[in-house]
């Protein structure tokens, strides 16, 4: 523990970060590019501003929830006082991969390509996760139990409460001007799942699926802020890290998996995306979860 609205617990094994609770109230901590090799969820209570993450820009509000997946480029571009509380935490700490369906936020919160990397929160959510988070502030601080067995508990409930609440979002559907859009970027996305360890260009898909290339590609900045090929390229890089993650696979193997034939092509990709090298991702964000028992 730091000081009073920081929280703070070290992995006394490495000495990195493990869980980190802490408020905020300026942007100073989020003006600047973020590539953090843990997972970050940022609750802007107060304010309004630029959010740049990935390929993509976008205007927040208050009460606005954002979640970060390790190594995920982000910044807050604002000229207004913006305020909350951001939570932090290592995969060591707590692994989202282990157990998928125990929060959903390994598709819903992080790692989800197709939809915007954060939601705003209603009042009774608001509520819920203000008590929450004063939970993780009692259990962080209780200094005569420091296991902090009841601490990764209390991290899921939290988790799954934003889940739920972007799941639900999902009800209220855009209005989309041509009625057959939301097929196409329904079999688009379905396209892009079935494919992408093989076909890498814009271009294959537009042919997969029937469509000109600068029609699929209008849809796609229009529907999801950012080109076809980023969409692609976000794809491989999200299973790149989880086999980087989960498995003990050499890096040439997981290159040759994803449809590269050059490993060092393949790591250009990756560090151009990420900032760091495979071997470094994995060595921060750790390693072979899926073979530990």
């Amino acid at each position: 523990m730091e000081e009073q609205n920081v929280f703070t617990l070290i992995n006394q094994q490495n000495g990195n970060l493990a869980f980190k609770i802490f408020s905020f109230c300026d942007n100073g901590h989020f003006d600047h590019l973020q590539r953090n090799n843990f997972y970050t969820v940022i609750w802007v209570k107060e304010g309004s501003g630029l959010l740049k993450v990935d390929f993509s820009e976008y205007l927040f509000q208050e009460n606005t929830v954002f979640a970060f997946a390790p190594y995920q480029p982000f910044m807050f571009s604002t000229d207004k006082k913006i305020s909350g509380i951001a939570l932090q935490f290592h995969s060591d700490f707590y692994c989202i991969h282990r157990n998928p369906n125990e929060t959903n936020c390994d598709t819903v919160l992080f790692n989800n390509i197709y939809q915007v990397p954060f939601i705003r929160i209603d009042n009774l959510t608001e509520n819920k996760l203000n008590l929450q988070l004063e939970q993780l502030k009692l259990e962080i601080q209780d200094t005569e139990n420091d296991n902090y067995e009841l601490l990764i508990p209390n991290l899921k409930i939290f988790l799954v409460t934003i889940s739920r609440l972007k799941t639900l979002s999902k009800i209220n559907e855009p209005t989309f001007i041509e009625v057959e859009t939301p097929f196409i970027l329904q079999n688009l996305k379905k396209t892009i799942e079935e494919n992408f360890r093989l076909k890498h260009s814009a271009s294959d898909y537009a042919a997969l699926l029937n469509i000109s290339a600068n029609a699929l590609a209008k849809l796609v900045k229009i529907h999801y802020n950012k080109t076809l090929t980023d969409l692609i390229t976000e794809r491989i890089i999200i299973e790149a890290k989880r086999e980087l993650y989960m498995t003990s696979k050499p890096i040439k193997e997981i290159a040759w998996l994803l449809g590269y034939t050059d490993e060092f092509h393949f790591s250009r990709l990756f560090k151009t995306n990420t900032d760091v090298s495979p071997q470094l991702y994995r060595d921060t964000v750790g390693f072979a979860k899926a073979e530990l028992n």
